[in-house]
């Protein structure tokens, strides 16, 4: 049995991703692999708003993510952290024996940019990590905001994880001054999980060129060396790669301002469900982020049995929290492929699953 997934990722795949992943495979050294990467790069870089290159790497976002450190932090680095995934960034910079402090937030609350001003003039540190959109908790965390305080440090490196909020909402890289910017496939972008493509400044890449043990899976000018060869540094998952090349080209034509405004427009719907129904967002509402929404339990529903019927009756599953969260609060995903008769069949879903609990 398959079912139709609203949880924050991975999502449902639509036919025509799953298509065109079925190509025939082609050498990753050849030119029909250099016309694939580089065909890619244009719409690529539109999405991230930058001129920077954007590279393509067969792995979670976390392999970028701890590869980034490796790269960039020589002093020490600040995680910021508000939600299961940036509590992580924290744990992995000390794996990977860094220096690393922890600016901590509760969950649900956005990192607030006085504190990280605060912070980064200790002048202990020479990079940042923040995660936009906080996907535990639903928090969207003012990016404009704290790039603003990160530019008054030149010597710190920003890392920001987007995985989230890439492509629901316009993030500009260049213009926030971002050094690393990275997301994954299988949120907004409605790929199969396993793709991190991320955007890096030529200020990060020196930064690297100091680092001495930065590995090389992960290495930021292993990955620039090849890119201006149209190639990865590693044999990458083809298949993915035909995948986000149709993704852009329907990103392409339906547009990206129209993509924000159905993101907006069916979150909005999700989120008056929701408080219609009693339930709260986590987050203060403007700090909800726009690919989901995390309600709390407000009226104590079985969110376990809510979801074996939303399963059994509707072929559909949503989120019923996660860590410290799970039963506290509910996760709904509004991202990818989802349209106004889709929201409307999963909010008729959920009318029929809560009727069940007399609620």
């Amino acid at each position: 049995m398959s079912y139709r997934l609203y949880i924050p990722g991975p999502l449902t795949i639509s036919d025509s991703i799953v298509q065109a992943m079925g190509k025939p495979m082609i050498g990753h050294r050849s030119g029909d692999f250099v016309k694939l990467y580089n065909d890619m790069q244009p719409r690529l870089q539109s999405m991230f708003y930058t001129q920077d290159p954007v590279y393509l790497g067969t792995s979670s976002a976390w392999g970028v993510m701890e590869g980034a450190l490796r790269n960039v932090c020589q002093k020490g680095v600040l995680n910021c952290m508000n939600g299961a995934f940036s509590d992580k960034w924290n744990d992995v910079a000390k794996r990977c024996g860094k220096y690393a402090e922890a600016l901590k937030f509760e969950w649900g609350q956005p990192v607030d940019p006085d504190a990280v001003r605060k912070a980064l003039a200790t002048g202990k540190f020479d990079c940042i990590t923040f995660i936009h959109s906080e996907t535990s908790t639903g928090t969207l965390s003012p990016i404009a905001d704290i790039m603003a305080v990160v530019r008054e440090f030149p010597e710190v490196i920003s890392i920001a994880d987007t995985v989230s909020s890439f492509s629901t909402i316009p993030i500009k890289k260049d213009e926030l001054g971002i050094d690393i910017f990275l997301t994954g496939s299988q949120k907004a972008l409605a790929l199969p999980p396993g793709l991190a493509i991320f955007a890096v400044s030529e200020r990060a890449r020196e930064r690297a060129k100091q680092a001495s043990d930065r590995g090389y899976y992960f290495d930021l000018i292993e990955f620039h060396d090849n890119h201006v060869k149209g190639m990865t540094p590693s044999t990458p998952c083809i298949s993915l790669f035909y995948g986000l090349q149709q993704r852009l080209i329907e990103v392409e034509a339906e547009g990206l301002d129209n993509r924000y405004a159905r993101h907006i427009r069916l979150n909005e719907r999700m989120r008056a469900w929701g408080l219609a129904k009693g339930f709260s967002l986590l987050p203060e509402v403007k700090f909800g982020t726009r690919g989901l929404n995390c309600f709390k339990n407000d009226r104590n529903a079985d969110l376990e049995r809510l979801n074996k019927t939303l399963k059994s009756r509707h072929q559909l599953v949503i989120d019923g929290g996660y860590g410290k969260l799970k039963g506290k609060t509910f996760r709904i995903s509004n991202m990818g492929d989802e349209s106004d008769a889709t929201i409307a069949t999963l909010i008729a879903a959920l009318d029929d699953s809560f009727a069940e609990q007399g609620m």
